[in-house]
Formats: structure tokens, C-alpha cells, sequence
């Protein structure tokens, strides 16, 4: 957290995020980041929801809808479904944007493809934002054939291998070094990088902020 804060200071924020995006304690426990930094009194405004759901607990492809977090009492606007991505009304009022997921690496994940329509929607209202890296448990190898163009989809929209080997981080750097987001927009990345990833390594908890 004490990387997190100056990033924040006191803007108010948005929060991409799910059951992945937690928070290790000095006691070793495990906390959700938003409910860490609602008790650090950081202005959440709303919290975003890709597929599964912002706490993990949709099934896979099952409908998520926007409502209300039953822990933290914000609003929860949801990227899955017909509303992929977020309305210049749905970041009224933030002027930070926190994406928080750990990704495995597999281009048909939807993650990195939320990720791809929040950089663009934020690019396109001049909001930065900031990724929380995580290891990518398949970071150690590179396989499948590159996606080809006419097959683009919400389950592969770059053309990259099946597993890409990079963090969430580095592609959020490559959609904007490739110009992937609508009209070349580039979106203002702030990354606050693992400690101590080595990709060759097996992730541990050490390494989760």
C-alpha cells in the first residue's frame, strides 16, 4: 500500500477489479483492495466488473450485472455482457482509474480484453490509468498461432500467440506501443511493478501487494 497511496493521493477513483485483486496484510491475511483502501478513507466513486463478476462469483460467460457491492456499498457498473465498455457518464466524476487483475496469459481470457476497452474509454476522457501488476503463472513459455484479423472477438482481440507470456502490465505497455486503441489513442499508463518477478519462477504470495 505504501506504493499505491502517493500514486492515489486524493483524487477520486474508479476500480477495475475481482476476486484477484487482493491485499496481503502485515498479519498475512488477505484483504479485497477496495475494502483496503476504503478503510485508508481513499474516494472510491464506483468499482468495475469484468466477467465472473467484480468478486469472483459469476460462472464463466454468465451474465454479470451492474448493482450494487453488498460488502462496500458502491456502485458496480459491469464491462461483460452488451456493455463492454465503460460510458463517458460511467466515469463521471473519477479521475483515476485503478485496474487491479491478475491474468494468465491466455489470449482468450476476457481480462486483457476489458483492459483494452478501460484504457481506450479512459484515453478517450483524458484519465490516467493505473495498473497494479501481477506475476503471469504462464510467464515461462509462449505457444499457439498469432491470432488472424477476421477472427477478432471479445475472446481474442489482438494479434498475439494463445499464451502471449507477458504480466498485465506489459500488455496494457503493448496495446499502447502497438496503437491497437481506437483512432491511436494512447492512453497515460502509471504501473507499479512486482517485486522481484522473474518470470522463470513460480509465482508465490510474497509477491502479491
Amino acid at each position: 500500500m505504501d506504493l499505491i497511496l502517493p500514486k492515489i493521493g486524493n483524487r477520486t477513483i474508479g476500480i477495475v477489479g475481482n476476486q484477484t485483486s487482493v491485499v496481503k496484510r502485515e498479519n498475512g491475511e488477505y484483504t479485497h483492495l477496495v475494502d483496503t483502501l476504503l478503510s485508508r478513507q481513499v474516494q472510491i466513486t464506483k468499482v468495475f466488473a469484468p466477467e465472473h463478476g467484480f468478486r469472483g462469483t459469476a460462472d464463466a460467460g454468465e451474465t454479470v450485472k451492474s448493482g450494487k457491492d453488498p460488502i462496500s456499498g458502491l456502485p458496480v457498473i459491469s464491462l461483460y455482457g452488451s456493455h463492454k465498455k465503460p460510458t463517458a457518464e460511467d466515469l463521471k466524476d473519477i479521475e483515476l482509474m485503478i485496474f487491479d487483475i491478475q491474468d494468465v496469459g491466455a489470449r482468450f481470457y476476457t481480462y486483457i480484453s476489458t483492459m483494452h476497452y478501460v484504457m481506450e474509454a479512459c484515453a478517450e476522457q483524458g484519465i490516467p490509468v493505473l495498473i497494479l501488476d501481477r506475476p503471469n503463472p504462464n510467464g515461462h513459455y509462449i505457444d499457439g498461432p498469432i491470432l488472424e484479423k477476421q477472427h477478432q472477438s471479445f475472446v481474442g482481440m489482438h494479434p498475439v500467440p494463445v499464451v502471449h507470456g507477458m504480466t498485465i502490465a506489459e500488455y496494457a505497455r503493448m496495446i499502447n506501443g502497438e496503437n491497437w486503441l481506437k483512432n491511436g489513442l494512447q492512453c497515460e499508463l502509471q504501473i507499479i511493478e512486482i517485486k522481484n518477478y522473474d518470470r522463470r519462477e513460480w509465482p508465490t504470495s510474497d509477491r502479491i501487494k
